[in-house]
């Protein structure tokens, strides 16, 4: 059993923590006050606890969907009308959605919720908790995890209320986006001489000053964007940080994959900051609270293979072009993905199922369509819509289950029996760090420390692959290198935003509206606070 943080389970806490900063016309009334409770060390553990679990509620699900399935990484197609879901998927992939689109309004909805449960704990804490330096520690904590949810909001949504008061329930209209900004660069500014240097068991999945640290290089790399004005070097110097603190370490090629495993956790030396999850954890109050990419990645004809006790649906794959950048023959991130023909773990013994012939192919015209027909399981690289294009389905059948590379970076938890994994999804790892702070070099800040942009990503590269070191760098090398590092952990969409990609076409999308760069404001948001402006273009 990992020795993960326990903020995540306490469900009957986080069922007291309903707040959400906007949602202006719900007054809040709850039995979590000062005179009743909390009152001991393990009661403030418990109110801080449900700041974690409301962040935890979409962060595998809609977070995810919405970083990947909107750029090149991910393609959810509909099989026979399965994961249609009014368009929602599809609407991701060809940059249409709207202002009532699912996924769009719940990232606002949850997002907004755990900046509500924030403002309401850090009242409440402040306010009971002996003077010390664990109550500076604990504030310093949840003022960072508030500033990590203002980040996401700021990064999707572009201009955005700021709420930081517990019990004001005025309206307030968006925030400029550059306000924002230094908004959440104060609060971690202001936070980090109260937070933690340790890692390891004593703050895994709590906010360190490296979490805070990284958190800042990621923002001022892409300041040019939020804010109109390059910040190279302030992205140089918070990347610095985290590296002369000492406390982290790239993992080495053998490990690579294990850092993604269901008995992943403190012990990997690249997590900065990790989002704990676990099958026994109840979800947050209105959240999904799950991480099972199984059930979305893995081919429902390799259940054996994983040994899973539950059919996956196997439904999402990468599209042609981004597989393209896994090239190197010596990558070992080249084994988190699933292609060609599949074998059982011996990798010998043939995968084969059994079907009918019309069951293989639903557009077989033959007499004998209901005669047996027994094949070896092959992924084939391309989506093809045979069923429907206008209902983004490709058929119901085995050819159509069977379309597209499938990623297993998060491997499938074997050990859990309701779907839910106990894979931890890294929100910011030092790899990262490490190609944050050679981009920003290539981007025209100096650089420290004896680095040049070619040996920091080379400092990734031998710890990845067994083929020569680069001897030169490009940023469309390290867009890729990026692509190929950081798959399916959420930073897809910022990076192609960055570099100017977010409008290429691929797959089935050819789109090139600049505002879709920004989510639109859901109209319930709208509903709840008439002073809300909406973002350009979706009105």
């Amino acid at each position: 059993m990992k020795n993960k943080i326990k903020y995540f389970v306490l469900s009957a806490v986080a069922g007291l923590l309903l707040a959400s900063c906007h949602d202006i016309d719900v007054p809040i009334t709850t039995q979590m006050t000062p005179d009743v409770f909390p009152q001991n060390e393990e009661q403030y553990a418990q109110t801080a606890g449900a700041v974690y679990s409301a962040f935890r509620g979409e962060y595998a699900h809609s977070f995810f969907f919405l970083s990947t399935i909107s750029t090149d990484e991910g393609i959810l197609p509909a099989r026979g009308g399965n994961w249609y879901d009014n368009q929602g998927y599809m609407k991701m992939h060809y940059h249409n959605w709207d202002k009532d689109h699912g996924a769009t309004n719940y990232l606002w909805y949850i997002t907004e919720k755990a900046i509500g449960v924030n403002n309401q704990a850090y009242y409440i804490l402040n306010n009971v908790m002996p003077e010390g330096a664990n109550k500076n520690r604990t504030l310093a904590e949840l003022r960072t995890m508030r500033a990590i949810s203002y980040f996401i909001m700021m990064d999707f949504y572009g201009n955005v209320p700021l709420d930081t008061v517990y019990g004001d329930f005025e309206p307030r209209t968006n925030t400029p986006r550059a306000q924002v900004f230094e908004f959440i660069e104060s609060e971690l500014k202001k936070a980090i001489p109260n937070l933690s240097e340790e890692t390891g068991d004593a703050t895994y999945g709590r906010p360190t000053k490296w979490t805070a640290q990284a958190l800042l290089a990621k923002m001022y790399l892409n300041a040019e964007y939020y804010t109109g004005t390059a910040r190279w070097n302030d992205c140089i110097a918070a990347a610095d940080a985290v590296i002369n603190s000492g406390k982290f370490a790239i993992e080495p090629r053998s490990s690579y994959l294990q850092m993604f495993y269901p008995d992943n956790g403190p012990q990997m030396k690249e997590f900065i900051f990790a989002v704990p999850f676990d099958p026994s954890a109840a979800a947050y109050p209105g959240t999904n609270g799950q991480m099972y990419r199984a059930r979305y990645d893995v081919p429902r004809s390799l259940q054996a293979k994983f040994e899973l006790p539950f059919r996956p649906s196997a439904p999402m794959s990468t599209l042609p072009e981004f597989y393209a950048i896994f090239s190197d023959p010596g990558d070992i991130r080249n084994d988190q993905w699933l292609t060609g023909p599949q074998y059982m773990n011996d990798g010998v013994t043939p995968i084969m199922v059994t079907t009918t012939k019309k069951g293989y192919d639903q557009f077989y015209t033959g007499a004998d369509g209901g005669e047996p027909y027994t094949y070896h399981v092959t992924l084939s690289p391309d989506i093809t819509l045979r069923q429907n294009p206008d209902l983004f389905d490709c058929g119901n059948d085995e050819i159509a289950w069977n379309m597209g590379y499938r990623n297993i970076k998060f491997y499938p938890d074997a050990s859990s029996t309701n779907r839910n994994q106990n894979n931890d999804v890294p929100y910011l790892r030092y790899s990262d760090v490490i190609l944050m702070k050679a981009e920003a070099i290539l981007r025209g800040g100096t650089p420290t420390l004896g680095h040049t942009a070619l040996s920091l990503v080379n400092m990734v590269r031998e710890n990845r692959s067994t083929s020569p070191a680069w001897t030169t760098v490009t940023l469309e090398d390290l867009y890729s290198e990026r692509g190929r590092e950081l798959v399916y952990e959420c930073w897809r969409r910022n990076d192609m935003i960055r570099f100017g990609k977010f409008e290429d076409s691929w797959g089935f999308k050819t789109n090139n509206e600049t505002y879709r760069r920004i989510l639109p404001i859901p109209t319930d948001a709208m509903k709840l606070n008439s002073l809300l402006v909406q973002n350009p273009g979706y009105n």
